[in-house]
């Protein structure tokens, strides 16, 4: 017996020696990076579970471009302003495909906007991006909606009577039903329970996503498949969406007049009829429903998060949040609405408003991207099939762009003479031909959510309250650990 086991040892050992030797050689032209051990990869390097610098933290040994492996996949990953804008600009082609993830095939299916790739998301996001545009993405019309939403939101704050309260149920029933207008055209009311359920399944979804058991299911994906636990929670979840938006687009076809249309459900059943000769099309309403589910999980939960950190800093700021107030009332005072237009006028809200979201970084990574082919990369060899992530949170932190980035410094984003200044490095909406297709609203968003409010109250640290818990909730947003606010009303 004792044999047997110095025979078995030895093997092992000499299987072990292999593994790594052949890891060495393989690894000789990728960019460099920790040690990957058998089946995990470097998961070990990176700790146990989700943390706030998880890409981060290895910059300093291995440089800005380095090479980790999640199981068997290899990511390299791009940190750093020159890094990213480089190599994305680059190589924005090559590095323009979706990876193959189990879990991320398993939520898209490889339709919709965000998780497709070839003919299917070139069509999916060319109407996305013109719906949008016919819908008045930069006009009036679109602004109406979210100046519907804000005033909703400025009712249920007022209702607190300057009380300490937890603003998290208000913001995301807010920036919810944002998406909701957009897609359905219409609003849902804060105890309308499947809007609720839509919530609650869109939190389940961004809970278990790039967390470990995410990581798990990837490793053992035909045998999670039957067994239980949180993936199947999550599938779920992504399950009821869609269901929720195939029920909206049922609604649309029933009654609605796609000739006139209001909403993206009608935009694009408009589409699919223009297309319904064309056997190339991918205009349907499974792609439909992927889409919507996409501007929730897009749109949803970076909003909620970008908004939580906002009032927080601005009750945290009591000097910045006066500039922005005398700066609204000076140029505005309270007679009439402010468009998103009207922020060359407020170059200091605008700065505010940016710095907070360089600051306070909604997402810990954005979904990677993966190389279509092989490129060479700085003298290293990225093989075709590498999950490519371009750690943008790097580029909003980075030392040799920002003058303080670890400070709430507003003077990020004016001139001299006190001008907003718009900055290159902040990427903050990612780069390349996968950049964000909701930037643009989500800036109007952002932006008339937040003067809406400034005009109505000044927000407050409750009574004996000093400061707050800066380090955030991390998951695949980064949201701050719970608090309360008040939200004191103004006299006029």
């Amino acid at each position: 017996m004792v044999t047997v086991g110095i025979i078995l040892f030895v093997l092992l050992l000499a299987l072990l020696i292999l593994f790594f030797l052949r890891q060495f050689w393989t690894r000789r032209h990728l960019p460099p990076g920790p040690l990957a051990l058998p089946f995990i990869g470097t998961l070990l390097a990176n700790g146990i579970g989700l943390q706030e610098d998880v890409l981060l933290k290895h910059v300093k040994r291995y440089g800005n471009i380095y090479s980790m492996w999640l199981g068997p996949y290899l990511v390299v990953v791009l940190s750093g302003f020159k890094a990213v804008k480089e190599e994305m600009t680059k190589f924005s082609e090559e590095f323009s495909d979706r990876p193959d993830d189990p879990f991320l095939t398993a939520l898209g299916k490889g339709k919709g906007i965000i998780l497709s790739n070839g003919h299917t998301w070139k069509q999916q996001r060319h109407i996305g991006l013109t719906s949008l545009r016919k819908l008045g993405l930069g006009k009036k019309s679109i602004e109406h909606r979210i100046e519907d939403v804000a005033q909703s939101l400025v009712d249920v704050f007022r209702e607190t009577n300057g009380e300490p309260f937890d603003p998290s149920f208000p913001v995301l029933n807010a920036v919810s039903n944002v998406i909701c207008a957009l897609s359905f055209g219409r609003q849902f009311a804060p105890d309308d329970e499947n809007f609720q359920k839509l919530i609650q399944s869109l939190g389940i979804i961004v809970q278990f996503t790039g967390g470990f058991f995410h990581m798990v299911y990837d490793l053992f994906t035909p045998l999670m498949n039957y067994l239980p636990g949180p993936h199947k929670k999550a599938l779920a979840a992504t399950a009821f969406t869609l269901s929720f938006a195939k029920q909206e687009i049922q609604k649309h076809k029933e009654s609605g007049s796609p000739h006139e249309p209001q909403d993206f459900i009608d935009y694009y059943l408009l589409e699919m009829e223009k297309n319904k000769n064309d056997p190339d099309s991918t205009y349907n309403e499974e792609n439909l429903a992927q889409c919507i589910y996409d501007f929730f999980g897009a749109g949803t939960d970076t909003s909620f998060v970008s908004m939580k950190w906002a009032l927080l800093l601005l009750a945290s700021h009591p000097d910045i949040q006066e500039k922005v107030k005398k700066e609204i009332e000076d140029v505005f005072g309270f007679s009439r609405s402010i468009s998103y237009q009207d922020r060359k006028n407020l170059p200091y809200t605008n700065a505010v408003i940016h710095e907070m979201q360089r600051f306070k970084y909604a997402l810990l990574f954005g979904v990677p991207r993966q190389s279509k082919k092989d490129v060479k990369m700085r003298g290293y060899h990225i093989p075709k099939g590498t999950f490519i992530a371009p750690d943008m949170r790097s580029v909003l932190l980075d030392p040799e762009q920002w003058e303080k980035p670890k400070e709430f410094n507003p003077n990020h984003f004016l001139d001299k003479e006190g001008k907003f200044v718009e900055r290159e490095e902040f990427l903050a909406f990612g780069t390349g031909l996968r950049a964000c297709l909701g930037e643009q609203l989500a800036r109007i968003e952002i932006f008339i959510l937040l003067t809406s409010l400034l005009r109505a109250f000044s927000f407050q640290l409750p009574e004996g309250v000093k400061g707050f818990n800066e380090k955030p909730v991390v998951k695949i947003t980064l949201p701050p650990q719970p608090y309360k606010i008040c939200a004191i009303p103004h006299k006029s």
